[in-house]
């Protein structure tokens, strides 16, 4: 597969580029931090993304989407992350519509559509620790009348105090540990039981704790087949980290495209400081490491997009990757700043934050490093 965009993929580039950046730039960000917004996002702009098909390019053609892929979810999530734009596209157009597409006819209906035109945000439920550990999931769903109660706690749940959907992963059987007994619940917004209570995190998003008093669901509210829900996790992880590294790629390249304006500009001792050789050396070290991820993330999604079995290794890859690439990019950024770097008065530490908390999502770069590690055999 050649690792390039095709000229399709080249103009859904510049028209979310011109759309986002017009739109939703850091000043966006910006207002709504300021104004300690409460919902952590803009529903107009989300209705705006869905006016422009964007939220559904991974909806298959026979439910109304576009029928695109994640090479082209990619692209609008890396001008996202060059303009730091609050947006429930990650989880709601990637990790939601995932796992729905294992879902059965009756989901499908019910939230694609929904999904599709803007009028739905959803959440992904996995994380119930500090750090990502999909195999320690201890939320228990137990049989209940003709469905299941869920009971325990959620954190980390990015929009889960707004969301219309939650997608819960849930143990209906087994230990925490193991991979046998998930399974995936698609619950509705207001479910009697459920409490969130969201909380603020360093890049100024909202990421709430949920928790769950016996939350009550039917049968016909589960994705997949009952204790057999690994194997849709795992498709709705490889995509959401895989969405996520696109991000970041738009974060790092955000910061890098800031700081070389900052090196071209600013001028000591009569001469641009772009000019001096060890600036150029860091510089051109800091290029380099973000096209080696550009390069994994594109793998990844064209990996996904042909179903292959190695699409899973390959999103670690590039989560990897683009976690380390990207710190190198905001730290460069802020250094070669200098002291202004470190105020709120210019937009380089914004980056800084928002990298900070995408390589935390859906596991860091040594926690990508351990697992490829561990599929190794080692």
């Amino acid at each position: 597969m050649p690792l390039f965009l095709t000229e399709e993929q080249t103009m859904l580039r510049d028209s979310a580029r011109q759309f986002v950046g017009d739109t939703a730039p850091v000043a966006h960000l910006r207002g709504l931090r300021d104004a300690a917004d409460p919902v952590g996002f803009s529903p107009t702009l989300w209705k705006q993304f869905a006016e422009m098909g964007f939220a559904a390019i991974l909806i298959p053609e026979a439910d109304g989407g576009l029928g695109l892929g994640h090479v082209e979810a990619g692209v609008v999530l890396e001008e996202i992350g060059r303009n730091l734009t609050p947006s429930p596209f990650l989880s709601t157009a990637v990790g939601a519509v995932t796992a729905l597409r294992h879902a059965g006819q009756g989901l499908r209906s019910h939230w694609f559509g929904r999904i599709a035109q803007g009028e739905a945000v959803a959440a992904l439920a996995i994380d119930e620790s500090a750090k990502h550990r999909p195999e320690q999931i201890a939320l228990t769903a137990v049989r209940a009348g003709n469905g299941f109660a869920l009971s325990g706690t959620k954190r980390f749940v990015t929009h889960g105090h707004v969301a219309d959907l939650i997608i819960v992963a849930a143990r209906t059987e087994g230990q925490p540990g193991t991979r046998d007994g998930i399974t995936l619940f698609a619950l509705d917004k207001g479910a009697a039981g459920l409490s969130a209570r969201p909380e603020r995190l360093a890049d100024a998003s909202l990421a709430a704790t949920l928790e769950f008093d016996r939350v009550e669901l039917t049968a016909d509210q589960v994705i997949g087949e009952v204790g057999q829900g690994w194997a849709v996790l795992s498709a709705l992880l490889s995509a959401t980290r895989t969405a996520a590294s696109a991000e970041l790629l738009g974060v790092g390249g955000g910061a890098m495209d800031m700081t070389t304006a900052y090196l071209k500009d600013r001028k000591q001792f009569g001469v641009p400081i772009g000019s001096f050789q060890a600036l150029q050396h860091r510089a051109a070290h800091l290029y380099c490491e973000m096209e080696v991820a550009r390069a994994a993330v594109l793998k990844a999604q064209q990996l996904l997009d042909a179903g292959d079995a190695g699409a899973e290794r390959a999103a670690l890859v590039a989560k990897a990757m683009t976690g380390l690439a990207t710190t190198l990019a905001v730290q460069e950024g802020v250094q070669m700043h200098g002291g202004i770097g470190m105020t709120d008065e210019y937009d380089i530490g914004f980056f800084m934050k928002r990298a900070r908390v995408l390589a935390e999502a859906f596991g860091d770069a040594n926690w990508a490093a351990d697992s490829l590690a561990r599929m190794g055999g080692y």
